[in-house]
């Protein structure tokens, strides 16, 4: 019958289509097929798109937004499942595929199988562990990208690198990320970037794609290649959901290739927010230490005596001390004196028997006595005054030396400070002079020094 209507009959391809899809709906009754999950794609709306494959064959298949929210677990590429589903056609495009009602797991898929038993393996040899991972350094010279030269993910890491921190280089060891020959290329390209030492950190990376397309990098060959690697190694491979063996090897692990190129760097306003905080500590402990410094030379400063004021001073002390000295031994002379004069008084009334000239020469020896006594202070006197003398600077400029200053009064003790034509002044015993330097020497070993003249 089908024959008959088809037969003289011409059809428009949105008619024939849709008898073909009646066709389908109606002949095929709902059935299982089970095959393992590729290209699972979440549409905005809700729908879930993905292919149903098996060694040698596939098909596309839709499960509506309606259906797939009673899927209480979230599918992934690799997993084998089986599905209920509807033979049919998507009319629009003319595309056959399966509408699915139903969806449960039928096992791990054979990569997904692969994938856990090299993880598994790997973990145990400590491969993963977190005390061999090491850091990134802060500021790299030299980012080596691995990758394919002509992805897109080249793009977005060097596009990151060149925004964030233009003044680092970039390496670029180019590379398969797909296919069968990928997993021994990326291996030989970590190796040598390791080998060569051009770089202070390494990015793997590569776009998203399914869990086939991602497969070279869950190999053990890379997995190796990247434990070995003397460089720290970031890895930015696929989206965020996606997880491959060399994440869990890298010493870290990006979401996406723009974020490893992100964290492989410090950003240049960070480096100068840094830097400016930096500059700004650095003022206020300048700033600490001169307003310490100019404190201690105000009070040095407070301190600080002109030697012509130290000499007026000492001068005027030696004279209230000689003065103080004169005053006392006037007193003490008086006094004896009258000690005296009471002694011979009382012993006048003691002894009123004794002859005058015993009295005399009890006097006599009195006054002696006292005379030494006298003479022995005023040895005492000179000496301290001799004494002072010696620590007065007034006492060796007498002695022929003289008290050098500049032009500002100061002090000069290094010749080193003078230079020909410094006008220099001159305190000598007696008077003072004013000069003009001629020649300077470094001290007494200069064979000239007895030639030089000022």
């Amino acid at each position: 019958m089908m024959d008959n209507d088809l037969g003289p009959r011409m059809w428009s391809v949105s008619a024939f289509n849709r008898l073909i899809q009646h066709t389908l709906s109606s002949e095929i009754p709902l059935s299982w097929i089970s095959g393992e999950i590729s290209g699972f794609t979440r549409a905005a709306s809700g729908h879930w798109y993905f292919s149903l494959k098996d060694a040698s064959a596939q098909v596309r298949c839709v499960m509506f937004r309606t259906r797939n929210q009673f899927v209480d677990w979230q599918p992934e590429n690799g997993v084998h499942v089986e599905v209920r589903a509807t033979a049919g056609l998507f009319e629009a495009r003319g595309e056959f595929q399966l509408q699915v009602d139903t969806l449960r797991r039928a096992g791990i898929g054979v990569l997904a199988e692969r994938f856990e038993q090299l993880r598994r393996s790997l973990a145990a040899e400590g491969l993963f562990d977190a005390a061999r991972k090491r850091p990134l350094p802060a500021l790299p010279a030299r980012i080596g990208v691995i990758t394919s030269a002509h992805g897109a993910a080249v793009h977005d890491i060097l596009t990151t690198l060149r925004r964030m921190a233009p003044m680092v280089g970039i390496i670029l060891y180019p590379c398969q990320v797909q296919g069968a020959k990928a997993a021994a290329d990326i291996a030989h390209a970590v190796r040598l970037a390791g080998q060569r030492g051009e770089c202070d950190t390494l990015i793997v990376s590569r776009g998203g794609g399914s869990m086939e397309d991602l497969w070279p990098f869950n190999e053990e060959a890379v997995a190796r290649a990247i434990a070995a690697s003397p460089i720290p190694v970031v890895t930015g491979i696929g989206h965020e959901t996606d997880f491959t063996i060399a994440d869990f090897v890298a010493d870290l692990r990006a979401p996406t290739p723009t974020a490893a190129a992100s964290v492989a760097c410090t950003h240049r306003e960070q480096l100068q927010i840094a830097l400016d905080g930096l500059q700004t500590r650095l003022d206020g402990i300048m700033h600490t230490r001169f307003t310490h410094w100019q404190q201690q030379l105000r009070w040095f400063a407070a301190r600080l005596v002109h030697p012509g004021d130290t000499l007026r001073l000492r001068q005027q002390t030696l004279q209230q001390l000689a003065g103080s000295m004169r005053l006392q031994a006037a007193h003490l002379q008086q006094r004896q004196r009258w000690r005296l004069e009471t002694l011979g008084q009382r012993l006048v009334r003691a002894r009123p028997e004794m002859p005058q000239a015993a009295l005399q020469r009890t006097a006599m020896r009195l006054v002696q006595a006292m005379r030494r006594q006298m003479m022995h202070r005023r040895d005492a006197t000179e000496h301290m005054a001799e004494q002072l003398g010696h620590l007065n600077p007034l006492g060796v400029l007498a002695r022929g030396y003289a008290l050098v200053t500049d032009a500002e009064g100061v002090i000069v003790r290094d010749a080193g400070n003078l230079h020909p034509g410094s006008a220099i002044y001159l305190r000598l015993g007696l008077g003072t002079a004013e000069a003009v330097v001629s020649r300077t020497g470094s001290g007494a070993d200069d064979p000239n020094l007895e030639n030089q003249t000022v």
